[in-house]
């Protein structure tokens, strides 16, 4: 029988709160470890290694910390309570599971009584606590409000500490006191390509392209640089823009075109769709064929523009968020698309994110063969945990290690980052023992690939130490930190 904890209850080196980044608490840690301080099996030590270790996070849709404290509408945070923890990610399961409309608008819905979250909720709980989405919850209750599970019992309890956690700094408390994470990579939803951040070095942004290569409204990410578009070349400026202004201060592009479209753009020269771009800029009819070849066309300006920034390009792969639209034969196509534009533009890094769920395998052999491949298992430790662990296996067999980021919460609520980090630590702990185990990794082998996965890659994908330097210096006025 398999003894090891489970992530919902893991062995930790401390009192069950994840090391914080700082520099002199970890190497505490480190140095503890290094004696033969931690008692208990081989498994317990490299748990413990993974536990007093910090990640970089290189994916979240994070709103700012201001934003909630001050809460209202919008933002991507639906009420200002305790639902707030069930309307992202486990909704979709709890959807799956049977939840109705009205249910769920009166679980994440503002101004609803406690008593009715936990009505709609409860018929369906039962089905989706174990999920990594239902996980991801739990393990964040209990590590934030001291709860020891979701339940009738303890739902009052989580809604008070919720009410008494969101506070000026929560950001700070949940991120590297909780989860143990140095810095973040935010793609802003609510925000037009690019965020300027009150927290530039905990909340890195992204820039993003979905709205600068996908359209059809283009005069949208216009309107905040000033220029008025009448042709594709005023619009190539508009792109140009955004790069010139936040490029130094990105940590990378992002595109979650997929959800839409497959990823198979083509190098289509502007001479192509500069009239049919004047059509669609003008409100007039434009074809499919011609609609695809303005993304085409757009996207890898922008990638350009992205690689002379020392930027790499994030894609979405795989798994489509939410419930009841996904084509899953065209999930399948994106592992075969993304390898011609790996051939098309060898000195681009593309980081492929979400492991392309469920064709992870997949994502593997391109990370073996691409030398301009990077793999993300940001989402995926909370999409299926085993899956990942797996992967995480698999991958480190056949593919080289300092090609693979490990974690990114993609969360819009920061508490679920602790959950879905605690699932993280947990599998990658595993799935070092698991080689251990068999004999494909020796003891120092494990501990010397702990710091790479969990941050070190990041760090050097990212060029995090330029991008910390950056941030020092942005020039918006309302920081809270810099």
């Amino acid at each position: 029988m398999d003894d090891r904890p489970s992530p919902l209850d893991p062995a930790r080196p401390d009192d069950g709160v994840a090391a914080p980044p700082d520099a002199a608490f970890s190497m505490h840690g480190r140095e503890s470890l290094a004696d033969g301080e931690v008692e208990g099996s081989l498994d317990d030590e490299i748990a413990a290694w993974v536990e007093w270790t910090y990640f970089v996070d290189t994916h979240e849709h994070l709103p700012e910390e201001s934003t909630r404290v001050r809460w209202e509408p919008g933002h991507g945070i639906p009420c200002d309570d305790v639902g707030a923890l069930f309307s992202h990610y486990v909704n979709s399961d709890l959807i799956s599971a049977g939840m109705t409309p009205d249910e769920m608008g009166r679980l994440c819905g503002p101004d609803v009584p406690l008593a009715d979250k936990w009505a709609a909720l409860e018929p369906h709980w039962h089905a989706v606590r174990r999920t990594g989405y239902g996980q991801a919850v739990r393990i964040a209750a209990k590590r934030l409000y001291g709860v020891e599970d979701v339940s009738a019992s303890t739902f009052e309890a989580m809604a008070e500490g919720y009410r008494d956690l969101v506070a000026p700094g929560f950001y700070e408390r949940v991120l590297r006191e909780v989860a143990g994470v140095d810095s973040c990579q935010v793609d802003s939803l609510d925000a037009v390509v690019y965020r300027e951040t009150e927290r530039p070095l905990l909340l890195m942004q992204d820039i993003s392209i979905m709205d600068l290569h996908m359209g059809p409204d283009w005069r949208r990410p216009a309107a905040v640089t000033g220029i008025d578009v009448e042709d594709l070349v005023d619009y190539h400026g508009v792109i140009d823009w955004w790069f010139d202004h936040y490029g130094v201060y990105a940590t990378a592009v992002k595109s979650q075109a997929a959800y839409g479209r497959r990823l198979d753009f083509a190098d289509v020269p502007a001479d192509e769709v500069a009239e049919p771009f004047l059509r669609q800029l003008s409100g007039d009819p434009v074809s499919n064929a011609e609609t695809k070849a303005i993304q085409d066309h757009l996207f890898w300006y922008c990638v350009r523009r992205a690689t002379e920034n020392g930027l790499p390009v994030k894609l979405h792969t795989g798994f489509y968020a939410g419930s009841g639209h996904m084509p899953l034969h065209r999930v399948g196509t994106n592992p075969g698309d993304v390898c011609e534009l790996l051939r098309l533009s060898p000195e681009t890094t593309f980081v492929l994110m979400h492991i392309c769920y469920p064709y992870e395998d997949q994502m593997i052999a391109i990370a073996k063969h691409w030398h301009n491949a990077v793999i993300d298992m940001c989402w995926a430790w909370i999409m299926n945990p085993e899956a990942s662990a797996r992967f995480l296996r698999s991958y480190l067999m056949a593919a080289p290690s300092n090609k693979l980021l490990t974690f990114g919460g993609d969360y819009v609520p920061v508490e679920l980052v602790a959950g879905h980090a605690s699932l993280a630590r947990h599998g990658i702990a595993r799935a070092l023992t698991d080689l251990l185990r068999s004999g494909w990794l020796t003891r120092s082998d494990a501990i010397e690939l702990i710091d790479p996965l969990m941050h070190g890659n990041a760090e050097a994908i990212f060029r995090l130490e330029d991008k910390r330097a950056a941030a020092r210096t942005v020039p918006w006025d309302h920081l809270v930190e810099g």
